[in-house]
């Protein structure tokens, strides 16, 4: 009874309707990925653009992986006017939904077919106003829960990512019925006009938008000034070409001195080992699975029932359980639990290779590695948010996210070369990407006491 009762209050964190605002801006920023990926790459393939050209246009996500390159400019940067009217982040949100709005209705003019170059440029510019506006969501949405509130910033996190989810199938599932609908019907441009049905989704997003509260924080711009200022003195001059090496130098360097002084170098440096080293045991299994699932002989419309299907619902579902467990036992604590689960998890696909086909334990495999990654997000979103100093919160979330983009990217390229060093034995394969989070864990382990986070 006791425990039930504890549940139900932990429970409780997701009825706060800061919750649903977060659910809110993860929905705005999960939409735009659709945009440039299924639904560009499928319009492509109905042009009869060949697979190689579609596979060289998902290039334009490479933005994504270096977006905090400009974080400082979204920390720093007014928009005239915008920012008077609805705040600091809500006008970069704003900004961005309107270039991707108009975005959408310059590619309800064009046809693949004829200019190739310039529907991909404009998918370019979605991809950078997309990851530009993930910036400042991820910083409105730690915004929204006070710096103590640790259980509150674990549910904002689950909320995040199932937000995230939820706009991400919410914009497929309108534009490929959609386009489907209109081609039954007999509409040659089908995509173009279900390009300016999508318009509609943006315009009701900012409609929401509007009821996301933004207090102005005048002690961030405070501190940013107090900065610019310090640097200024220590130039020792107070003309234009001072002031403009001291704004430079503040914006862009004083994300990184405030990250290394409030954490120290030892514990700063033990942070950004476990941000890059975490989840690659994760990303190698994932950039090789379809293929291992192929191999082993399942079939097509198999992996779509239980790894995309059977794994979306998983994903929700687990992913507010492992918002519940990082609210009872902490954040840091999660954080093992996932690290050893993922273990575990990798390891049940080499039991998966040495017993052979089984849908049995192939749904048991996916809907486990599901539940893992579910925690593990959870608690890695909800760790990085608990991080950042508020000061320069866009830019610290946008570059401790980068640094774990940037290890699951660079080094889990190299897993089919892996498996093809080991003759194609998958079983060893798991085994490697289960041992290959202990080095993240023992990152952990080494800053757990000395990292300044609130675990209450």
């Amino acid at each position: 009874m006791l425990f039930k009762k504890k549940s139900e209050g932990i429970f409780n964190y997701y009825y706060d309707i800061r919750m649903l605002k977060i659910l809110l801006l993860g929905a705005i920023s999960g939409f735009p990925w659709v945009i440039i990926g299924s639904s560009l790459s499928l319009w492509l393939k109905e042009e009869g653009l060949s697979r190689s050209t579609i596979g060289w246009a998902g290039l334009i996500f490479a933005v994504y992986a270096f977006n905090y390159l400009w974080a400082p400019l979204i920390d720093k940067i007014r928009i005239p006017i915008l920012t008077k009217k609805f705040g600091h982040r809500r006008s970069w949100i704003i900004l961005m939904q309107l270039i991707i709005l108009i975005s959408l209705a310059l590619w309800s003019l064009m046809e693949p077919s004829k200019n190739l170059t310039l529907v991909i440029f404009v998918g370019l510019i979605i991809a950078i106003a997309s990851s530009t506006q993930d910036i400042t969501v991820d910083a409105l949405r730690i915004e929204q829960v006070g710096e103590k509130e640790t259980k509150s910033m674990a549910a904002g996190a689950a909320m995040a990512v199932v937000g995230w989810w939820s706009g991400y199938k919410l914009g497929g599932v309108i534009s490929l019925f959609s386009a489907e609908t209109l081609q039954n019907l007999g509409f040659e441009n089908y995509w173009q006009i279900t390009f300016l049905l999508l318009i509609l989704l943006v315009v009701l997003m900012n409609i929401g938008l509007l009821f996301i509260n933004e207090e102005e924080d005048f002690k961030r711009a405070d501190q940013q000034k107090k900065s610019q200022r310090a640097i200024q003195d220590k130039i020792g001059s107070t003309g234009l070409h001072a002031k403009v090496i001291a704004w430079i130098s503040e914006t862009v360097g004083g994300p990184v001195i405030s990250f290394f002084k409030k954490n120290g170098f030892n514990i700063a440096i033990g942070i950004l080992g476990f941000v890059f080293l975490f989840k690659i045991g994760e990303a190698f299994l994932g950039r090789m699975s379809i293929v291992f699932y192929k191999e082993i002989g399942f079939s097509k419309s198999q992996i779509a029932i239980y790894s995309k299907t059977l794994g979306w619902i998983t994903t929700v579902i687990f992913t507010l359980i492992g918002g519940v467990l990082a609210m009872r036992v902490g954040t840091l604590k999660t954080m093992f639990i996932a690290g050893i689960l993922m273990a575990l998890t990798n390891f049940l696909f080499s039991i998966l290779y040495w017993v052979g086909k089984s849908e049995l334990l192939f749904a048991i495999a996916v809907i486990a590695d599901d539940l893992t990654a579910a925690f593990a997000t959870v608690a890695f979103v909800a760790f990085i948010s608990l991080l950042v100093d508020r000061t320069y919160t866009a830019t610290q979330y946008a570059l401790l996210a980068s640094i774990g983009t940037a290890g699951r990217t660079m080094l889990a390229s190299s897993s089919g070369a892996l498996v093809d060093w080991l003759d194609g034995n998958w079983g060893i394969f798991f085994i490697l990407t289960s041992l290959m989070v202990l080095p993240s864990l023992i990152c952990l382990w080494y800053i757990r006491k000395k990292i300044k986070i609130s675990e209450k």
